[in-house]
């Protein structure tokens, strides 16, 4: 089947299939996926991502500006239809924000932006909800028994790119901690070294002035080390 015989959720799910993270930071990957997500739901004017971030729930990427306008209000009242989706990890479908009271403050931030039905999906790793997918409607009863089925599949897929996104860069940070560290380590031994030379004292003397030097200039150890070797290596 060509590209252009595919619907638009076979395309959406195609590409979210092939998604490589590489360079692609977390945020990039997540506003790629909240795209996809509209292309593959018709009745969806906008979609967003909730998730937590430093301990606060949050819209972490949407199609739209108005989402987190909207969301903002379930995120302070601590309750809505997303905030059910991610902690209790069900799909929850709004067929009608106008006849809903569960959520009263969301309701009226939904409605106030032109918003008449939602579905939220949990973003599942392991059994566990790491997100919601949520998607947002114009009309009163959007979204159908197909709309939820779509919407799982299209969920449980980015879930997937999420935790790879997660793993590629929690993998590429620790890399770079542990490349400053060596570094560090480095041009602290060559540091101890100038000193051991100039003072003619021991490693481990030498060392304790690196630290007594450090904590009386209120500075790393590692700067310190650097500027020593530094004036060692200028041209005399």
């Amino acid at each position: 089947m060509s590209e252009h015989e595919q619907s638009p959720l076979q395309r959406s799910l195609a590409e979210l299939s092939a998604f490589l993270v590489s360079e692609q930071s977390i945020a990039d990957s997540l506003t790629r996926i909240s795209s996809l997500a509209v292309d593959a739901l018709a009745p969806a004017m906008f979609a967003g991502i909730t998730m937590m971030v430093d301990g606060r729930v949050t819209t972490r990427a949407f199609t739209d500006p108005t989402c987190p306008e909207i969301d903002h209000a379930q995120y302070e009242s601590g309750r809505g239809p997303c905030m059910d989706a991610f902690r209790g990890g069900a799909v929850v479908v709004v067929e009608s924000l106008r006849g809903d009271d569960r959520w009263p403050e969301f309701a009226a931030a939904a409605t106030a932006h032109g918003v008449r039905s939602t579905l939220s999906l949990p973003m599942l790793t392991g059994g566990a909800p790491i997100g919601a997918l949520n998607f947002y409607a114009s009309t009163a009863g959007a979204f159908g028994e197909s709309d939820v089925d779509v919407g799982r599949m299209f969920a449980a897929q980015a879930s997937v790119v999420l935790v790879n996104a997660q793993a590629y860069w929690g993998a590429r940070l620790r890399s770079e901690d542990l490349e400053r560290a060596l570094a560090g380590r480095e041009v602290i031994d060559m540091a101890k070294g100038i000193i051991v030379n100039s003072m003619g004292c021991d490693p481990d003397t030498a060392f304790d002035v690196l630290v007594k030097q450090s904590q009386a200039e209120n500075r790393k150890l590692r700067d310190v080390a650097a500027d020593i070797v530094a004036r060692a290596q200028r041209p005399r």
